[in-house]
């Protein structure tokens, strides 16, 4: 082949290989849900007590936010919104799916997992499920596939986790890892023991000895949820898809002690949300975003390229504001309850900005239901045996019998003891608040806003 001929080829061939289409990196997902986690309760929230050195690292290397919440405060419910981006009365998974509680979510709404097991994933379901039917969330491989009966401890579902990482597929992968942990019955077999006396006490719950030996058992049942995590950091590390993968944690709602879950005061709704997008540079970021669980959803599809243009979600993509401190034009979220168990019939709207909170209790008339693990703690049964008339700055009274509507304004008043709807001076706050809920009621179908009219 003469000169001119050879460079002629080697032109031709590179402007053949430059125009040719490259590969696109794999965008897997991992999707890292706790069970009753609340909102301080991890060492990179300031906690210095609990150690959770994989959800430290996590922040580290992404965006811790300071104002996460879950659309409601039970768990079935809560995942429900986690999968679909939609509340709870518009995809009907209203309270708990197992027994015969048997909430299920309607068969016309299409699951995160299925989405996208369409646009190509490959799917898997590690730990906790609790949401039906299985046609609507129909992951393509179960955390059985890969754990050889291992047992269902965080470290076992991180291994299970690590074979499906690494089995030969070419297609990116989503990976939904649930925790039981720190879930009642606490559990800590893979996590020492914490002393009562070295518990911070939440102001919401009374500082006694019960309170602190339960609150020991949570801590170190906690660490056990994040010891999951620091095998599955690992695996990501190993494997070479730390800088690949987007990584979600969250917790599906506030911790299980009387005050927070099944609640929708700030125990119940505020929670840990971190997240690390390999995509952004910035790295260690703080945000006040105002985000929800319902955001979920957009936000993963949002990241696969898989999020449609015409989706009705409930929620939006929060993957722009990751490393923005304060961005502008997330300051208020809505929450939507209705049910935990079948029993537990008591929905409340929520709707909350940066400073004030209005919550409407459709079923005021009701006695405040308990969850069974609930009224069964050994928090909740010493006031009982002692005849308490506080549950810590709260009247129990107050707690048990609830007025319609219930406005705090929260810098002031954190705990949500003081309630300003009655209160004249904050009568066009009370009337605006209820105007935006009303509409967020509208926006998203909400059958109950038939109440503002008939009762």
């Amino acid at each position: 082949m003469g000169r001119l001929n050879l460079i002629v080829w080697v032109v031709v061939l590179g402007a053949v290989l430059a125009s040719a289409p490259t590969q696109a990196a794999p965008k897997n997902v991992v999707l890292y849900v706790t069970d009753d986690q609340g909102s301080t309760d991890a060492g990179c929230y300031g906690n210095p007590v609990i150690k959770t050195p994989g959800l430290d690292t996590l922040a580290e290397a992404g965006t811790r936010f300071t104002h996460g919440f879950c659309t409601t405060p039970s768990c079935s419910a809560s995942r429900s919104v986690i999968l679909t981006g939609l509340h709870n009365h518009a995809n009907g998974q209203y309270g708990h799916a197992h027994s015969y509680h048997h909430f299920t979510t309607f068969d016309t709404v299409k699951s995160l997992p299925n989405r996208l097991r369409e646009g190509g994933y490959r799917t898997a379901s590690f730990g906790k499920y609790h949401v039906a039917p299985r046609a609507q969330y129909d992951f393509e491989f179960w955390g059985k596939d890969f754990m050889e009966g291992k047992g269902n401890t965080p470290s076992a579902l991180a291994a299970g986790a690590d074979a499906f990482i690494r089995a030969d597929d070419e297609r990116p992968f989503f990976l939904y890892f649930c925790t039981q942990e720190p879930h009642r019955p606490f559990k800590r077999e893979e996590a020492a023991a914490v002393h009562p006396k070295d518990v911070l006490v939440p102001s919401f719950l009374p500082d006694n000895a019960a309170t602190r030996q339960d609150l020991a058992e949570y801590y170190s049942s906690v660490e056990q949820a994040d010891s999951g995590l620091v095998a599955l950091i690992e695996t990501l590390k190993d494997t070479g898809h730390w800088d690949d993968t987007l990584i979600i944690y969250i917790s599906d709602n506030g911790i299980a002690f009387p005050g927070a879950k099944t609640n929708c005061y700030e125990p119940g709704l505020r929670l840990p949300c971190v997240v690390r997008n390999p995509e952004v540079a910035q790295q260690g970021v703080v945000t006040n975003a105002m985000v929800t669980w319902a955001d979920i959803t957009p936000t993963i599809l949002d990241y696969t390229g898989l999020l449609p243009a015409d989706a009705a979600f409930h929620g939006r993509s929060f993957l722009s504001v990751l490393d923005q401190p304060a961005p502008e034009g997330w300051d208020r979220i809505f929450a939507s309850h209705t049910f935990h168990e079948i029993t537990m019939y008591y929905p409340m709207r929520v709707v909350r900005d940066r400073q004030y909170k209005l919550i409407w209790n459709l079923a005021h008339g009701l006695s405040f239901p308990f969850a069974s693990d609930l009224w069964a703690s050994e928090t909740w049964q010493h006031l009982v045996i002692t005849d308490a008339t506080h549950f810590a700055k709260r009247p129990i009274e107050t707690y048990l019998h609830r007025p319609e509507f219930e406005l705090y304004d929260l810098d002031v008043d954190p705990d949500e003891v003081k309630n300003l709807a009655e209160d004249p001076a904050y009568a066009e706050l009370l009337a605006e608040m209820q105007g935006r809920m009303k509409a967020q009621q509208e926006r998203t179908n909400d059958p109950w806003i038939l109440k503002w009219e008939h009762e």
